[in-house]
């Protein structure tokens, strides 16, 4: 059987401002672990903001661009997003922190008033439209609803407030356990909470790992 080839899409670089660390490699990791393709991909944008992850505060005299953070994640190995065609992958993963609110969209500022950037959205749209699985980690399912339409179902753990905003965004949100996914099997629609539960390294890696081999095993 030929190997599944996915699309990561990575929002920066650190849990403040960009994708998260662990989320990142722990999906690299797994999608390596069962012998799927992998290509990784950025927007080319500026950041929203610099944060100091020492301090926690905003560095307002610095920007960064999001591809070439992201590019540190992945030894460089990494593309523009606009490049992405999802005629290439049978499927595509978002791990979360807060650069998916900031910087796929900006659901950290606005709510559920957000707009999601267009190459992101325009990419996951052609994905949704050709029947191929998405996995969304911890924060990044609160674009489900402006990515895969109204009633599509989603989950980002059991915080009420952002629930709430996925909610009136016109997705439907499911309560999960850091340790499971939930499976929108009509949307082909992966999600799991990650660290917006996860108090250690290897509670994350559970619920991602079931993620990432749910979607390796859909079709």
């Amino acid at each position: 059987m030929k190997n599944k080839r996915i699309a990561v899409i990575l929002a920066g670089c650190g849990v403040y401002d960009g994708a998260e660390i662990y989320e990142s490699v722990l999906t690299l990791l797994r999608l390596d672990q069962q012998g799927a393709e992998v290509k990784c991909f950025a927007p080319n944008i500026s950041q929203m903001h610099v944060i100091d992850h020492l301090t926690g505060d905003e560095s307002v005299s610095e920007s960064r661009n999001v591809l070439v953070e992201a590019a540190r994640i992945v030894r460089g190995e990494i593309a523009d997003l606009e490049q992405a065609n999802a005629d290439e992958f049978d499927g595509a993963i978002v791990p979360g922190g807060f650069g998916a609110a900031k910087n796929l969209c900006n659901f950290a500022v606005e709510g559920s008033g957000m707009v999601v950037n267009d190459a992101f959205k325009e990419f996951m749209q052609a994905m949704h439209k050709a029947g191929k699985p998405v996995g969304l980690i911890c924060i990044a399912p609160v674009m489900a609803a402006q990515l895969f339409g109204e009633a599509v179902e989603c989950t980002i753990g059991n915080d009420e407030g952002t629930a709430q905003a996925v909610e009136d965004m016109g997705a439907c949100h499911k309560i999960c356990e850091v340790g499971e996914v939930h499976i929108d099997h009509t949307h082909k629609l992966v999600t799991t909470p990650a660290y917006m539960l996860a108090e250690r390294i290897s509670e994350a890696a559970t619920g991602i790992n079931l993620l990432v081999d749910t979607i390796l095993e859909m079709d």
